[in-house]
């Protein structure tokens, strides 16, 4: 009966919000508005998964060591600069993935900080940690112990190789689930090319897209819990999702048993689709079919080209990938990169500049898109970050919090669980800061 009840409640709240019934006069209302979530991670999967929660309107609270907060807020330099341009003591690290939280310094290994921890719990709708497997288990902040307070709880762990199988108490960093997942083995340039060898991504991958699975999962949990009226356990793990995102180079191997190598800036599936030098600066042709590739051959004064038995097809372009690739990067050579981008687009083929971060940045797309916001910092009056990628004609992604000092919102958040005096006893004894 209570199930049938949360359906038809949550059919309700759909009616009301398709009929913009909630919306109210001047009032824009986040997507995951009314959903509170407790962060207990560090560094970066987990925090981009409650940063991602917190642009899309929930009310994300983080839980932090008091004194030292989250291990990335001392990964500088750089730092960022204050008001009078000087360094402050928040990491640039850090910022990037961690706004519109809000910071309670618990420490959460004493008895009176778990208290607290269970206290907020009661109201709380998501749980993110990525401590160690069964680490939690000690403090009675553990999936068992929470979700006996608070059923509902929809409890996320976040690992480097998840809560079973023969490395599940080990740490797992991102540098080494790239190496183990297969991802290395399938970057960088051939071993017989100059540096050649496997190479990690730029960015730290196998953490990012863990954030974002993990985000997908526990928007799924709280769905099924209009059903359900109960929340769940996930459990995601860097490796899993490393192996997961191998995708079509996955299953390369598994359709032909051939283990694939490493293409550079090629591409294992589609040629010509990799970089290839003007006469000034790199830049990037991605074509995806023969029609492409035929327009492209116009576009660039070559228009018999795809005529020649060897080029007809990807097939054959992928069995004569050196003699195709040899050809164009001898004819790419004798112009400017904006020269060859400009008439390739007019083509319709996609084709693009190799940028650095400035450049990136400065690209009108990007400026267009407002990826790059202004927040105002305690410290910082004007803090550029870059902005969510989400864009939602509704429940737009709101910036309402900088990343938050150490601690900022500790005695906003405890206050209502505690009294003022309870609150001065526990900072006095450093349970919180």
């Amino acid at each position: 009966m209570y199930i049938k009840f949360l359906y038809r409640l949550a059919k309700l709240k759909r009616y009301l919000i398709e009929g913009n019934i909630y919306q109210t006069e001047g009032v824009v209302m986040g997507a995951l508005d009314g959903i509170r979530v407790l962060d207990l991670s560090r560094v970066l999967a987990g925090p981009w998964c409650g940063q991602i929660l917190a642009d899309l309107g929930a009310e994300v609270i983080k839980i932090e060591r008091p004194k030292y907060g989250d291990d990335t807020r001392a990964w500088g330099p750089p730092w960022m600069k204050n008001d009078q341009g000087e360094d402050s003591h928040e990491a640039a690290y850090y910022q990037s993935t961690n706004r519109n939280k809000q910071s309670v310094a618990i420490d959460i290994s004493t008895v009176e900080g778990q208290a607290l921890v269970h206290s907020l719990i009661k109201d709380t709708d998501v749980l993110i940690e990525n401590y160690k497997t069964d680490s939690l288990k000690k403090y009675n902040l553990d999936y068992e112990s929470l979700s006996q307070i608070n059923p509902r709880l929809v409890y996320c762990s976040i690992t480097g190789f998840g809560q079973t199988g023969p490395r599940a108490e080990e740490p797992g960093y991102d540098f080494i689930i790239q190496g183990m997942g297969g991802l290395m083995s399938v970057t960088g340039e051939k071993d017989s090319l100059p540096g050649g060898g496997p190479q990690k991504l730029g960015i730290a991958f196998s953490d990012i897209t863990t954030g974002l699975y993990a985000t997908v999962a526990i928007q799924a949990a709280l769905l099924n819990r209009h059903i359900s009226g109960l929340g769940q356990y996930i459990d995601m793990a860097l490796l899993d999702v490393q192996v997961a995102t191998l995708a079509n180079q996955g299953m390369n191997y598994l359709a032909s048993g051939k283990v694939p190598t490493r293409y550079g800036n090629a591409h294992a599936n589609i040629v010509p689709y990799q970089v290839f030098k003007a006469s000034d600066r790199d830049f990037i042709i991605a074509c995806g079919n023969d029609k492409q590739f035929a327009q492209l051959c116009d576009a660039i004064g070559l228009a018999d080209l795809p005529q020649d038995p060897r080029f007809s097809s990807n097939a054959q372009r992928i069995k004569y990938r050196t003699e195709v690739t040899t050809l164009l990067a001898a004819h790419f050579a004798t112009r400017t990169a904006d020269e060859w981008v400009s008439a390739i687009q007019t083509a319709k083929v996609p084709v693009g500049l190799i940028n650095n971060l400035e450049q990136a940045f400065k690209e009108p797309q990007v400026k267009a898109r407002n990826m790059l916001i202004d927040m105002q910092h305690p410290e910082s009056k004007n803090l550029t970050l870059i902005g969510s990628p989400i864009k939602m004609s509704r429940t737009p992604v709101e910036y309402r919090q900088a990343p938050p000092t150490l601690g900022q919102h500790t005695d906003e958040i405890l206050s209502r669980i505690a009294s003022q005096e309870e609150l001065a006893k526990l900072r006095k004894n450093n349970i919180i800061g």
